[in-house]
């Protein structure tokens, strides 16, 4: 492999949002004209919190395909493809569960956070596991690249620290993978939560019409001390401000000393904003509606992706069985 490669994905838990936007989105749309880029329908890793709702994680899929392909992902230069499709993954991640210790992972901030918020008793064991599962899914295709937000940097690391045990144990096989953080690593959520999240209801999807975020917008929290318009305010403590310096950096500068001196009043600032946000949604919605309106074409992407990143697999499981001495005939092996 001379190019190197990038591994992202989303969970197939619902579309996506501007906090995955300027997370990742944005930066995979840059990254897959420089590297070898996959990206990921993560659809068992759904299943540690949706086990119990396939048919959403079967609706969702295509959906988050449709935001990426709207977001500017080109299927020509970047591989999509289904997590599930590729059993080869969970073949490493079970090899991986051999020497990942369950103290280690209950300690990762991402498990942790869930047993202390009352369901550690009750964790199953595939939640327990997802950082194993997560290692799996950048190893398989030797990534080097992780795009990944703030809050995910730990996970990179377990990854780091099963690859290097990996090839301590047997041979040199899998790539040491690094994380790439981008710019704007987490958007703060409308109601001024420090992250946009589709399950708090915080979120501007990628697919809103002008409508839907002009309702948002008027919803959205802001500087607390601001009773009246020309009252001074705090720019950095408001969400709005944030999406400003997010969405029109060449004015952002502007409109928080505007806000500081009580020059522009709350309504107006957030009209501004949603002009912004528009600008950035519109081209998306032309580029959505093209691909909605050809389903066939969004099946055939993906199936060509899925195909791809299979033979790759295929290629890694080989030398992985090989390392590990389970390579009994020689002949490869089934399927």
């Amino acid at each position: 492999m001379n190019q190197e490669r990038v591994l992202t994905g989303d969970r197939v838990t619902g579309k996506l949002h501007l906090g995955h936007y300027v997370g990742t989105l944005k930066n995979r749309t840059q990254l897959q004209h420089k590297y070898d880029t996959f990206i990921m329908l993560a659809d068992v890793q759904a299943l540690t919190t949706h086990f119990h709702q396939p048919g959403l994680i079967r609706k969702h899929l295509r959906e988050i395909v449709l935001d990426y392909l709207a977001a500017g992902i080109d299927p020509g230069r970047a591989t999509i493809f289904v997590q599930s499709m590729i059993p080869e993954i969970a073949e490493l991640t079970q090899f991986y569960s051999m020497f990942v210790t369950v103290n280690s992972l209950r300690h990762n901030p991402t498990i942790k956070s869930e047993a202390q918020s009352g369901g550690g008793d009750e964790m199953y064991y595939g939640f327990l596991g997802y950082p194993v599962s997560q290692a799996a899914d950048i190893t398989f295709c030797k990534a080097t690249i992780i795009p990944v937000g703030e809050d995910q940097l730990p996970l990179i690391e377990l990854t780091r620290k099963v690859v290097r045990r990996f090839n301590e144990l047997y041979r040199p096989v899998l790539s040491l993978p690094r994380a790439l953080v981008g710019d704007t690593p987490r958007l703060v959520g409308t109601d001024g939560s420090a992250k946009m999240s589709k399950s708090l209801g915080n979120a501007i999807l990628l697919d809103s019409s002008r409508e839907e975020v002009e309702l948002k917008m008027r919803k959205a929290v802001t500087d607390p001390s601001r009773v009246r318009k020309g009252d001074p305010g705090h720019p950095e403590i408001c969400p709005v401000y944030a999406y400003h310096r997010c969405f029109r950096a060449e004015g952002a500068e502007e409109i928080g000393e505007e806000c500081r001196k009580g020059l522009i009043g709350c309504a107006k600032c957030k009209r501004r904003a949603v002009e912004a946000i528009a600008e950035l949604l519109e081209p998306m919605a032309e580029r959505r509606a093209y691909y909605a309106a050809r389903p066939g074409d969004v099946d055939d992407l993906l199936m060509s992706g899925t195909n791809r990143a299979r033979a790759i697999a295929r290629e890694t499981m080989l030398e992985v069985r090989e390392a590990m001495g389970l390579d009994y005939f020689k002949t490869g092996f089934p399927g």
